[in-house]
């Protein structure tokens, strides 16, 4: 028997698909369509890139693209038409890592884009009014005081009290640190004598009376774990409030990375408005479990052989594995000694042997160049015995990767997940790697490598949500404050793909969404201005005055 080399299979499994594709638009143009949407300049970011007039949607699906023309000839008697009157249109925007399963445990007051602290103060006190008795006021995250243009201090105890001595106010800063006041630290069971937690400090003053202030990672981490958690008809309500809240961002679908916390409750809550149909964003997500020494990997390990992905649906589903592989063989953003350590190493080393046995994809989270390497030689190790081409492994972040990193990560079939963090810690970042923060995260070598990247921000702890100015940094390497930080850009188009089309391939959804092609879900933004022309300074400004997902307007302006 003749063997099929691996070329030709992939050319004749490319023909399939090609063919599947044309047999289907055929199809689906046949049908009336429900909803028309025309005398608009939909941006279809497909292979073409092709700018269309119009286009046809039926159920949740687009079944035709074209001229006015072309598709008006389609309608029917019950077919509602919309006319766009000139409007841009794009795919619905998709952010390839972010935390925002479990964003819903609190409805936050954010600081996102906040340029100065007295605007910052006032939304403080705003929400305070607005809360009722037994309310908090908490912000995860987000922000950094560098952000600020006219004063970067942080917010401190007497400060917060004289805002409120009764609403209990948590306003926590990146990683850094959390701000508190008195009602808080009360409510917190916080007081002199509380230990401080590992890898954090309570700060106190001469006096050794607190400040208010709880610093480091560790302790960022403490704060948030004691935080009240909402019923459970509290959390569907909060979930159902903070898909419109992404909506109204422009996000239609995300791959959720896990985090601090995170546990059953946190995804039933989206799975309960998802078996309701009243989810209007989809979430694919992998389980992270972090472990912290052999003994904890070996509990993982057990739950790794009894993982199975892929029994949910196209609004939410768990697609595989990650962020944080092993958390002592992890790097951080805002430190740059990171040493590589064997006994780590080996503990990595069993997880994704596990991982790979079981088929399942591993997306890891790694930033430092020495990080990027170790891990690296463990995969090319494993594929050896256990090939992972197909499986589509990828690391997040990669702040520090090289051109040659990048193509041994391609004789793996591996991606690329890049984020914006910059965007409010580059002015920090600058601190801790001076000029090689300049090409932190490398856009413009990524993209120009040929390797398979995608676009996302790393929301919501480290930085914005906003898909917008995820596009802004990109193309112009601007912080949120305007401050110039990153040299990598990549031209506007590569960044729509990249926030797109590019990120639905990353979470095995190449064929549902990503572009405005038949045959796709009906996931797109009607944009307030013209993404492609409007003055390159003005793209973090953009904003949708209409998403729709799933063939639903979700939400309109």
């Amino acid at each position: 028997m003749k063997r099929i080399t691996t070329s030709k299979y992939q050319f004749l499994l490319r023909l399939f698909f090609l063919n599947f594709v044309w047999l289907s638009s055929i199809s689906f143009a046949q049908k009336t369509p429900d909803l028309i949407l025309h005398n608009a300049k939909i941006i279809t970011v497909d292979q073409q890139f092709r700018i269309v007039q119009a286009m046809a949607i039926t159920d949740d699906r687009i079944t035709a693209t074209g001229t006015n023309a072309f598709i008006l000839k389609l309608k029917g008697k019950a077919t509602e038409v919309v006319d766009l009157k000139g409007k841009t249109v794009i795919p619905g925007l998709i952010d390839n890592h972010a935390h925002f399963i479990r964003s819903p445990e609190h409805m936050e007051l954010r600081l996102d884009g906040v340029l100065y602290r007295k605007e910052a103060v006032r939304l403080i006190k705003q929400a305070v009014t607005k809360a009722k008795a037994g309310e908090w006021v908490i912000t995860i995250g987000g922000w950094s005081r560098t952000q600020f243009l006219d004063d970067q201090r942080g917010f401190d105890l007497e400060e917060l009290n004289q805002i409120s001595n009764s609403i209990p106010i948590v306003i926590q800063e990146v990683y850094l640190r959390t701000f508190l006041n008195s009602a808080a630290i009360s409510q917190l069971n916080i007081d002199e004598n509380t230990p401080d937690p590992r890898g954090g400090k309570i700060l106190k003053n001469a006096n050794g009376k607190l400040t208010g202030i709880v610093e480091g990672a560790g302790g960022v981490a403490f704060i948030a774990a004691k935080l009240p958690l909402p019923t459970s008809q509290e959390w569907q309500k909060n979930v159902k409030n903070y898909a419109t809240y992404l909506n109204q961002l422009g996000i239609t679908a995300w791959y959720d990375a896990g985090g601090r916390g995170i546990d059953e409750r946190h995804y039933q809550a989206y799975q309960s408005l998802a078996d309701q149909n009243q989810l209007t964003v989809r979430a694919f997500y992998t389980t992270m479990r972090s472990p912290t020494n052999p003994q904890e990997v070996d509990k993982v390990l057990l739950e790794v052989n009894s993982q199975k992905p892929f029994q949910g649906n196209d609004f939410i589903d768990n697609i595989g594995w990650g962020e944080s592989v092993y958390a002592p063989a992890s790097t951080t953003l805002l430190s740059k000694d990171y040493k590589v350590q064997a006994q780590h190493m080996e503990q990595v080393r069993r997880l994704i042997k596990a991982i790979a046995a079981k088929g399942l994809m591993l997306n890891a989270h790694v930033e430092m160049h020495n990080a990027i390497d170790s891990y690296l030689d463990e995969y090319e190790a494993l594929n050896k015995e256990i090939p992972i081409k197909g499986l589509k492994w990828s690391f997040s972040h990669v702040d520090q990767i090289t051109i040659e990193q990048i193509n041994r990560m391609k004789k793996l079939g591996m991606s690329v997940g890049l984020h914006c963090r910059p965007l409010i810690q580059g002015q920090l970042m600058q601190d801790v790697h001076q000029d090689h923060s300049k090409t932190m995260p490398p856009f413009k070598l990524v993209q120009d490598s040929g390797i398979p990247w995608g676009l996302g921000s790393d929301a919501t702890a480290v930085t914005t949500a906003n898909p917008f100015y995820n596009l802004d940094f990109a193309i112009t390497g601007r912080m949120v404050n305007g401050k110039k930080i990153n040299y990598q850009s990549v031209t506007r188009e590569e960044a729509l793909i990249a926030h797109t089309r590019n990120n639905a391939q990353l979470m095995f959804q190449e064929q549902n969404l990503g572009s405005l092609q038949p045959g796709k879900y009906a996931d797109l933004l009607v944009l307030n201005k013209d993404y492609l022309t409007v003055p390159i300074n003005e793209i973090r400004n953009l904003f949708p005055v209409a998403t729709m997902v799933a063939g639903k307007f979700v939400f309109k302006q």
